[in-house]
């Protein structure tokens, strides 16, 4: 098996202000295209202390990856120090400006000297491009041996090594070919997904593998494929996620990277459906969802945060005698405020949160964590009772994505 080693620089990991995650995923994805890392190890950012562990970890691997330090500020002196040790002049590179220009105008950012410092490379080196951000990674090969330089924010390392680094490494130490597909998943636990799935998983071929990423409730399974050709490796992923949508079809909701959110809008755009919300726990952040999607103003109208009771009477028509009888945390008052948000705002599809986020306001009979979502519609008003966490922002996130995969199945049912 081939070896590598891994570089982490930074002293927020060393002082314990920042957890090496980027090691452990790396250390994962090399292994199954049969990369084995033989040591990881983690430095200051000091140029000294970056050109000893570089020239310690090439005389051991045949690979050397990098993370850290590459930055727009004074302290990330990685990239300077790595064309100094392999003997190279900066120069700028027109392609990677570009892509850090195009970044920042699209966030109505201006250019200023840092920035553009970030598309100076050694003119030795093959850059790879990096879609996430503004650093790119960089390639150098020295003495037949591969050296990887790469952001340390853990999204930008994983999209530059999963578009660039692991199908090179795979295709030059193993002669393979590798894929991977993610399929989205919402709507159950890890633990129980990977019961519905223990047959699929004992049958699948001994060149795919399939991991479970979990986060916020989001389940995103990851199938990772290695075969001789991109037509033989492209079709067996695509028989396993033919078998997916067979075993599981009720809770897949995408492919890729994309979000409810987006799943959700998708549906309504293509329906020329129109949606409101009210939202008492979550305080606007199903909102937030929506209009992060680009073109969500096509679909949607508008949002009340009814966190006070009385703005639940007085905008949504939420009867005093409902909150009195049943409380404001209550399936009567959720339906309430999405019959009157959809009255209000005269849509299609119209969504009520009202909950306990905590740490306090619980009681016996209504914990932290108890949420009640409904959704409003032509179809008729359906309320379902959640019971999350007691943790406040694991309660905000779940009733968000929780009251938008409702929306999305409801949708879909029509």
């Amino acid at each position: 098996m081939n070896n590598a080693e891994i570089i982490t620089i930074g002293d927020e990991i060393l002082i314990g202000q920042t957890i090496d995650t980027n090691s452990a995923w790396m250390g994962t994805e090399l292994n199954l295209i049969g990369i084995s890392v033989n040591r990881i190890t983690s430095i200051s950012d000091r140029r000294e202390e970056i050109k000893n562990a570089l020239s310690e970890a090439i005389d051991r691997a045949e690979i050397v990856l990098i993370t850290g330090g590459l930055g727009p500020t004074s302290d990330d002196i990685t990239k300077d120090t790595l064309a100094e040790f392999f003997g190279a002049a900066m120069v700028m590179n027109p392609a990677v400006l570009e892509e850090i220009s195009a970044r920042l105008r699209k966030r109505n950012l201006q250019m200023n000297e840092n920035n553009r410092r970030q598309a100076l490379v050694p003119d030795n080196c093959t850059v790879l491009m990096n879609r996430t951000g503004t650093a790119p990674g960089m390639m150098f090969v020295h003495n037949e041996k591969i050296i990887v330089s790469m952001p340390g924010v853990p999204y930008e390392m994983k999209h530059i090594m999963t578009e660039h680094v692991l199908p090179l490494l795979s295709r030059k130490f193993t002669g393979k070919v590798i894929m991977h597909k993610n399929i989205m998943t919402y709507g159950t636990f890890e633990a129980k997904l990977a019961e519905m799935l223990v047959t699929f998983e004992r049958d699948l071929p001994e060149n795919i593998r399939l991991a479970y990423l979990p986060a916020m409730g989001v389940i995103k399974l990851r199938l990772t494929a290695t075969g001789n050709s991109n037509a033989s490796v492209s079709e067996a992923i695509a028989q396993q996620v033919r078998k997916l949508y067979k075993i599981i079809p009720g809770i897949i909701y995408g492919e890729d990277e994309v979000m409810l959110e987006e799943a959700t809008g998708i549906l309504l755009a293509e329906r020329s459906l129109t949606l409101s919300t009210a939202e008492s726990c979550t305080g606007g952040r199903i909102a937030s969802l929506i209009t992060s999607v680009p073109g969500s103003s096509a679909w949607f109208r508008g949002s009340v945060v009814a966190y006070d009771n009385r703005v639940k009477t007085a905008l949504l028509g939420v009867r005093p005698e409902t909150l009195r009888l049943y409380g404001a945390v209550s399936a009567e008052t959720a339906g309430e405020m999405a019959r009157g948000i959809r009255r209000v705002m005269e849509t299609d599809y119209s969504v009520a949160v009202t909950g306990i986020a905590g740490p306090s306001g619980g009681t016996p009979e209504k914990p932290v964590g108890t949420v009640w979502i409904a959704i409003d519609s032509a179809q008729g008003l359906i309320t379902e009772k959640h019971t999350f966490a007691d943790d406040r922002l694991v309660n905000i996130a779940r009733s968000s994505y929780t009251a938008l995969n409702m929306l999305r199945k409801q949708i879909l049912s029509t």
